[in-house]
């Protein structure tokens, strides 16, 4: 008997991969930056057009820094100083 083979993904062109540069802490970078809850000008960049804090794969922090940074949103949305959700279109 012979074995056939049948490709596990589609028979079209394979694309490429295309290689992105690892992106580096902002804050493990910089020694002088801090996270801050009271200063939502430095939270914004993490916060999404919706509202959604950004993950750090797409941000580019490590793990410590965006736990910090998480923490640090919440308790900004806690007080207002930053919106929980994006602005509503009210009929």
């Amino acid at each position: 008997m012979s074995e056939e083979r049948t490709p596990s993904r589609s028979t079209g062109p394979r694309r490429k991969r295309t290689f992105q540069r690892r992106k580096v802490c902002r804050f493990c970078a910089d020694k002088q930056a801090s996270i801050d809850y009271k200063d939502p000008r430095t939270l914004r960049s993490f916060i999404s057009e919706r509202g959604k804090i950004v993950p750090r794969r797409i941000s580019g922090n490590c793990a410590k820094h965006q736990r910090e940074i998480t923490e640090a949103i919440k308790r900004a949305r806690n007080i207002a100083l930053l919106p929980i959700a994006s602005a509503h279109v009210m009929p």
